[in-house]
Parts: C-alpha cells; structure tokens; sequence
C-alpha cells in the first residue's frame, strides 16, 4: 500500500476515534441520570459517575503518551486502550447496581440517544432497554473500531524519512538545494509576494505527489526539526520538564484547558436537574436538546476552521474567552434564580446554552494547536498526555463541584465567573508569548533560557 492511501486510512481511523468518543458522551450523558434512579442511587452518584470516566484518563494519558513517545508507535497504545473502552460499556449495559455503573464510567474512560430510547428487549438473561441501550450500542462501536485499526491504521513515518528509504530523487534534491549565487540574484530579483522562487521549486515526489525542498524540514505542530536528530533518540535524553512546563505560555494555556472544561462539565451537570425543575423535560427533551447542541457545536468548528486561515490561534482563543465571559453573566443574571413565565425562561435558558456551546471551539481548538506549537515535538505524546490529564482534573472537580451546588447556582456559577476572570487576566498578561516558537524549545540556548 503506498504512502498516501496509508496516511488517508490513518486519518480516517483517527476520524473515528473522535467520532465514537462524541457519540459516546451523547447517549450516555441524557439517560445517566433517569439509570441511576432505576438502581436507587443518591444524588450524588451523577456527579460520580460523570466525574469516574475523567479519573482514569488523569491516569492513563501520561502513560500512554509516554509510551507513545518511546515507541514511536501509537497504533498498540490505541488498541490497548480501546479494550478498556469495550469492557466500561459492556459493564455499563450489564448494569446490576449502581457501583457497577460506577465502575463502568472508571474503566471506559446526543442525538443517537433518540433511538437507543425505543429498545425494549432481551439477550439472554440482559435488558436491552433505553437505559443500558446506550452501553451495548458502545460495545459494538467500539469492537468495530478495533477491527478497522488493526487494517487501516498505520504507525507512519515522517516524510523526509519516507522519502530516504524509499529512494527519492535524491540527486535531484541536492541539485536545486546547492543553487548558485547568480540564479539566486535572478530569482530575488524578479519575484514578487506570494512567487516561487528559485528555492521553492518541487523537488521529489512520492507516489505522483510532489513535495517542495523544505515541506519535510517541518513537523505538524510547526516546529523546526533538527537536522541532526536521529529517528532512534531517546526523546527524553535531555528533557526538562521544569524547563519545558513552567514556561509563561504553557501555564497559561494548561489554566485554560482546566478552566474551561471545568466550566463545561459543571454546566452540563447542572442542565438535567434543571431542565426536570423548571421545564418538565425528559430523556427525549434532553436528547433533544443535546442534539442541538451537537448541530451547534459543529457549526462552530466549521467557523473556526474558516476564521483560523486569517487570524492566530490567540486571536481566537480572544474571542472565545469573551464569549465565554459573557455565557458566564447571563447566566448569572437570568438563570442562578429564574423568574417568569415558561415560554421566557426557555428564552433566557436557550440563549445562555446558546453561548456556551458557541464559545466553547474557539477556546478548544486555539488552546489545543497553541499548546502543540509551544511544546517540544519530540515529546508530544507526554505534553498531550499532560494537558488530557490537566482536563482530566477539571472534568473531575467540575461535576463535583456543580453536583453539590444545584439548589446554589449563585456560588457555583460566581465561582465560574472567578475562574473566567482569572484566566482572561492571565491572557492578556501573556498575549505576547502565546505564539508559534521559531526553534524547538527544548532545545532553547543558555542565553534564551536565561532571558526567559
């Protein structure tokens, strides 16, 4: 199979991943709690049970990342790691008491919910009903996703490598990088903004694909690879994590991962009791409305992808935060004590979801891509672990803390607009600095380290 095909099927699997792992939040999250009435559980097993599949991904992304990292292969750790997620929803389909529905979210790490609802049936000695519908439908996506990595997806190497083992046109490479001073002259001379240059010419080609001289001098998080790195180095050789995470930019990042997916899951805890309090909703409205949610969620990322060819990731990480600010008051002023009639309440109610979900991809996809761009390359698998496990804390505390505060929603939600407070603040501080890195910075000087 050659190059390109691999990467394609390569996307694709990791297309799916991120597609199941959504589907999985959205029929789980609108019946969790109507499951747990049905096996006589407090009230504060929601908070528990949301906060129990955060728990073990704090533990297990450092790990995997690193082993990511040493192996330079994720394809067993992707395996591995989705045998946990098949055996947490088939514990969550069995469902004997509630500590199993516990463990279940430990051991796993909307809109389909709609006909999950209707399943009314036996296999063998389980219940297929609309409340384990969700964990047996999880198995089976699950299974088949692990069917489809084992056949499409491919560890890949870098390009530069490929191109060396596979006997790319190598001669002709060195010919157009040794390029003579008078071309040189001549090229500068007649180009303009946005030309090629002599410099830019194509040089190789792998599989009818053309490449360009320095496409393979850069990784996809946008740093410079080393030109004297070895494939079989040990990543963490000289690796620092004071020197690499206690850097201005990354912390500031890592406080916006935590804060808000801690925002994100107290929000979303507090939704059901009060959507059933003041609305009357049920697991269809729920349903309902998380599939709105999801439309919305995805509309967004669109916009983001367009907006992110003209502006930087820190402009859009601006605009996220203010939304998110202004998510944050209204639903301090409408929402904490909501007074009124029905139809006016769900007014107020739709608008402050409205902002929420709207906020949330511009915070999500700017944070991610500038926290891959001011960590190391070589050691990705670990910082992605890190900032996974740093999410993993807030998606934790997040329904912990709103689970015990829904009869409160002043205190919880004033302690939200702390933690906003905090993290703009933060930004502006260190607007500067949250930028793409010329070099690697592992790899930074005595003199830059002791001017940062």
């Amino acid at each position: 199979m050659d190059y390109q095909r691999k990467r394609r099927l390569t996307h694709i699997c990791i297309g799916l991943i991120f597609l199941f792992s959504g589907i999985e939040y959205a029929v789980i999250l609108p019946t969790i709690w109507a499951y747990l009435q049905t096996l006589h559980a407090e009230p504060y097993f929601l908070g528990l049970g949301l906060a129990a599949f955060s728990f073990s991904g704090l533990l297990a992304g450092p790990v995997f990342g690193q082993w990511s990292d040493k192996t330079l292969k994720t394809k067993p750790a992707i395996l591995f790691g989705n045998l946990f997620e098949i055996a947490g929803n088939f514990m969550y389909f069995v469902g004997i008491s509630k500590w199993l529905l516990l463990a279940s979210r430990l051991v796993a790490g909307p809109a389909f919910n709609l006909f999950l609802r209707y399943c009314n049936f036996h296999i063998g000695p389980f219940v297929v009903n609309k409340y384990t519908a969700p964990g047996l439908f999880m198995c089976f996506l699950w299974i088949l996703l692990q069917v489809l990595v084992v056949f499409m997806y491919s560890d890949l190497q870098p390009l530069k490598i490929h191109i060396q083992q596979t006997g790319g046109e190598q001669e002709e490479e060195e010919k157009a990088l040794v390029c003579n001073t008078s071309d040189e002259h001549m090229a500068n001379d007649n180009s303009v903004y946005g030309s090629m240059t002599g410099r830019e010419k194509p040089l190789a080609s792998v599989n009818g694909e053309v490449f360009h001289p320095d496409e393979d001098r850069y990784i996809s998080n946008g740093h410079i690879e080393k030109a004297n790195d070895e494939v079989n180095e040990n990543p963490f050789q000289n690796f620092s994590a004071t020197r690499e995470y206690l850097r201005e930019e990354v912390v500031v990042l890592l406080t916006a991962q935590f804060i808000t997916l801690f925002n994100q899951t107290a929000l979303e805890t507090m939704v059901t009791p009060l959507t059933q309090k003041y609305f009357g909703f049920g697991e269809l409205e729920n349903s309902i409305m998380y599939f709105l949610c999801g439309a919305e969620v995805i509309a967004g990322f669109v916009l983001v992808r367009c907006l992110s060819t003209r502006f930087a990731d820190r402009v859009i990480l601006a605009v996220g935060l203010v939304i998110c600010n202004i998510s944050c008051i209204w639903c301090i002023i409408f929402l904490a004590d909501p007074k009124g009639q029905w139809g006016i309440l769900l007014a107020e109610f739709i608008i402050g979801v409205f902002l929420q979900v709207l906020g949330l991809p511009f915070v999500a996809v700017s944070q991610i891509s500038l926290f891959s761009k001011v960590t190391a390359e070589k050691t990705q698998g670990f910082s992605q672990g890190l900032r996974r496990s740093v999410g993993g804390i807030a998606t934790i505390l997040g329904p912990l803390w709103a689970g015990g505060l829904t009869q409160n929603l002043y205190v919880m939600l004033a302690a939200m607009m702390a933690l906003l407070t905090l993290l703009t603040v933060m930004m502006g501080l260190s607007y500067k600095y949250l930028v793409e890195p010329q070099t690697d910075p592992t790899y930074r000087t005595a003199q830059e380290e002791e001017e940062a």
